[in-house]
């Protein structure tokens, strides 16, 4: 009988997270391989611009099973996944679940998970980033996800060496590379340009991408307003293209704000044409991390309107630079950006496609324990740590 591998995504990130994994499940476990997956979408983001397009897009397969638990209060929403996704447990276990990234819907399937039988191998893909913060629900459901995951697959040293800080043993710990790399790698050449680009003439690099839905930055209508206008007046005479989280549409249609006329409020974008707009971009302007990482990768001045980050080497080697939430630090940054004084971004550490091929190379040896990996896989010593050594994972 074939092991069951259970992939669970919900909202935006995730989607990106795993269409690399699945597109080498896919290409790598046959049938007669013996191990199979399905697909569980909590529908965490639930609607055709904030999910469904991702689907299309990236060739996710139809998800095996949706939860349809919808827009929620997030407390109510975590319960309603672990309930949910409990009885698709009790109904059929998997032999592994695999959860990614730090949304809820990854933290609920982790709790429903060992709930359930913690017995079930639990792997967490983006594992360890710390932003030290925790007023942020995201840095929450990470620390969470890891104190009952069993695997973990990181996208950097500093976030293995935060695991074992944890004290996570390190045999459990495997650093692979970034899979949202490996998907704008894959879908880089697909980019598409959106019907906006033609609608106000942009072209290219005269123009900025902002998005914001951190609720640090959304809840008060004061900070909001001030983040906008610092935004829009920095900018100067140049669009702003601002595609609008559903949350956030909320808050500044609730708090009355008016944006100035330099800002261009759209619809949440799909990831090929999202994408397009930050390549050809002068700059993006987020609170986003994913987008910190892409956009290093793409050589493209990232301003993360945050005051720390769970993703340090987008700022040591890449593009990115915190502004926490200051008008005074955004006027200066963009000047800072006219002056052409802006730091080139390098890639991070096996930020190099690969990931994908890494995690589904070490799945295989975790479920066929008697099976050699065809992928050597490399001690190194880390001098911080001593003699403490963990899993660094090179395709040959």
């Amino acid at each position: 009988m074939a092991k069951l591998i259970d992939i669970i995504v919900g909202a935006r990130p995730n989607f990106i997270k795993v269409a690399a994994i699945i597109a080498q499940l896919e290409a790598r476990f046959s049938i007669n391989s013996g191990i199979a997956y399905r697909l569980i979408h909590t529908s965490q983001h639930y609607d055709t611009k904030m999910s469904g397009v991702f689907f299309e897009e990236l060739n996710i397969p139809s998800p095996d099973i949706n939860l349809n638990v919808g827009n929620v209060e997030s407390s109510k929403q975590i319960a309603t996944i672990i309930s949910r996704y409990s009885t698709v447990l009790e109904e059929q276990k998997p032999d592994m679940v695999i959860v990614s990234g730090d949304v809820n819907s990854t933290v609920a399937c982790a709790l429903a998970t060992k709930k359930v039988d913690p017995n079930i191998p639990l792997v967490h893909v983006e594992a360890g980033l710390r932003c030290g913060d925790r007023q942020m629900p995201e840095e929450i459901n990470r620390i969470l996800t890891d104190s009952i995951s069993d695997y973990f697959f990181t996208t950097s040293r500093t976030a293995s060496d935060n695991l074992l800080n944890e004290s996570v043993s390190p045999d459990k710990i495997f650093f692979v590379g970034n899979t949202m790399i490996d998907t704008l790698y894959n879908n880089e050449k697909r980019f598409r340009q959106p019907a906006i680009w033609n609608e106000i003439g942009l072209s290219n690099k005269c123009y900025f991408v902002l998005t914001l839905h951190r609720q640090a930055n959304i809840s008060e209508g004061e900070t909001l307003e001030d983040l906008l206008t610092a935004i829009g007046k920095a900018a100067e005479n140049a669009p702003v293209i601002f595609p609008v989280h559903p949350h956030t549409a909320k808050m500044i249609d609730s708090f009355g704000i008016k944006v100035d006329s330099n800002i261009v409020m759209t619809d949440p974008m799909g990831y090929l044409e999202f994408n397009y707009l930050v390549k050809n971009a002068a700059a993006v302007v987020t609170d986003s991390g994913g987008i910190s990482e892409e956009s290093t990768i793409m050589n493209v001045p990232c301003m993360t309107l945050r005051s720390n980050t769970e993703r340090p080497e987008t700022c040591s080697l890449g593009t990115n630079m915190l502004l926490g939430s200051s008008p005074e630090n955004i006027h200066n940054a963009f000047m800072q950006l006219k002056s052409g004084h802006w730091q080139l971004g390098k890639n991070p550490e096996l930020w190099d496609g690969k990931a994908a091929e890494r995690i589904a190379d070490t799945i295989f040896g975790i479920l066929n324990t008697n099976q050699k990996s065809k992928h050597s896989i490399l001690k190194v010593n880390r001098p911080k740590f001593g003699d403490i050594t963990y899993n660094t994972i090179f395709l040959n």
